[in-house]
């Protein structure tokens, strides 16, 4: 079990039911409040409500893909002053796909299955841990 610095909230954009479960699970078990949204455009209206410290995104999403969702919440960011790490996830493993996330405004990449321990050791290099 991890030890928290302070509270984290969470928004998971993730399309897929099932990997939107499991990690829900996980998550809210490790301590951290969570939110869903089901593709980028629901990530961004989310976001424009409600602060989140971290922002889970997939990357290929109907309706908005996590590329664009991320560059509009960049937009919004820049109005707000408040900076969310948005941490993009992709079951692809080119070295292109961890390029473009991070060109597109992404702190970090990860490779789905989604790795706790990878996860933690983002939030270690955050301090959130």
């Amino acid at each position: 079990m991890i030890e928290l610095k302070k509270p984290i909230k969470i928004l998971l954009a993730e399309d897929n039911y099932l990997n939107q479960k499991l990690m829900y699970f996980n998550l809210s078990k490790m301590g951290f409040t969570l939110d869903i949204a089901n593709d980028g455009k629901e990530a961004l209206e989310k976001r424009k409500d409600c602060f989140y410290d971290i922002i889970l995104m997939d990357i290929m999403m109907p309706e908005m893909d996590g590329f664009e969702s991320t560059q509009m919440i960049r937009e919004l960011e820049t109005k707000s002053n408040q900076h969310s790490y948005i941490i993009g996830l992709t079951a692809n493993v080119l070295d292109s796909d961890e390029a473009r996330c991070l060109s597109s405004g992404m702190d970090f990449y990860l490779q789905k299955p989604f790795d706790i321990d990878e996860f933690c050791s983002i939030l270690e290099n955050l301090s959130f841990i």
